[in-house]
This record gives structure tokens, sequence and C-alpha cells, in this order.
């Protein structure tokens, strides 16, 4: 049963994200949910043969603590599949090394923060449409994004990681808004599948 699927990968990638596990041992596991699970993004034909994601190497430079100040605005992205119109709200901006970002709220049933990234490594070895940082609807908890108060995070760029419609075109995304892409070169996280 598909619904029964889907939430045993949504446990699963909440498991791997908080789980106490070294960066290296956290992709090996990810490769594993995405070469093995009937929901991963993988397409089908293709997981026989995977043998894992390719990854930057781990960067020590990329992990940032900074001060989410407050702000305020609405965006609304079209994923342009049964999603329809994804309603978000401004949860605060990152003041990051790289750029300034806006952290999300998404304005769905329980909601989640969502943190996509669009960088100049973006179409250069990295998946062009961006990745994500964080999308805590989907499980990813406590790695790329920890909150350390009400007003501080922690972002560790090395979990970047590409959206569903990166591997597939079956799969349909929200990507970076405008104020979310970047002119540095974030050479951390997921590289491009094909």
């Amino acid at each position: 049963m598909q619904a029964l699927e889907l939430t045993d990968y949504r446990a699963h990638v909440a498991r791997m994200y908080l789980a106490d596990t070294s960066l290296e041992e956290f992709r090996l596991e990810r490769d594993k949910l995405f070469g093995t699970h009937p929901q991963s993004a993988i397409p089908e034909p293709e997981r026989a043969s995977f043998t894992g994601l390719g990854y930057f190497p781990p960067n020590p430079d990329v992990l940032v603590e900074a001060e989410v100040r407050p702000a305020a605005g609405e965006i609304d992205i079209d994923t342009g599949g049964p999603d329809g119109v994804v309603h978000y709200h401004r949860a605060g901006i990152i003041e990051t090394p790289f750029g300034e970002l806006s952290l999300w709220w998404i304005a769905a049933y329980g909601g989640g923060l969502f943190l996509p990234v669009r960088d100049a490594t973006c179409g250069r070895g990295s998946y062009g449409g961006g990745r994500y940082l964080t999308d805590t609807v989907k499980g990813t908890h406590g790695r790329g994004l920890q909150t350390l108060s009400s007003t501080r995070v922690r972002l560790d760029f090395n979990y970047l990681y590409n959206p569903s419609c990166a591997y597939d075109d079956a799969w349909l995304c929200p990507l970076p808004p405008p104020e979310n892409r970047v002119v540095a070169a974030i050479e951390a996280g997921e590289l491009s599948y094909h």
C-alpha cells in the first residue's frame, strides 16, 4: 500500500536525520535508502544498478551559526502537480557568509520549516534548480538546520540535498524563490544525480 510505504520512508528519513552518526555514516545510510526503498526518488529501473549519490567532500567551512531576524512576508509556490500552490510564511531571515536566506514556514496542516537554496554550483556540479537544507515536513530535522534558541540557528551546508525532481521528472518540487538565490558557490552537500 503506497500510503504506508510513504509513511515508512518518511519515518526512515526522520530516524536517519536524528541519529547520532557522522556525515559519512549518514551519507551511506541515505544511499542505502535511495537504492532500496520503494518510495525512493530514484527511478525504479535504475535502483538495481544504483551505487550511490555524489557529494562534495566534507567541508568544515560551511558550518555557520547565525541569528534569525524576524521578517514578515508570504510566498506562494506553484508545484505544478497535485499539491498545487503551496503557501509559505517567512519565518525569518538568516545572514550567512554566502548571502542572506529566507527561512520559510510551510502554511499547511502541522506546518514545517523549509530552507531552499540556489547557489553558484547549481547547474555546475550540483542540481541546477537548487537544493534544500531542510524541509521538516519530510523529516529532515537536526542536521542541515539546528535550532540553538528561539532566535539562533546552526546551519551545516554539508547536508544540502537535491529535491526529488532532480532524480526523476515524475516528481514536481518547489524550487528556491529569487530571494534564496545567492551568487556564492557553496561547495558542499549533494551533487547532481546524472
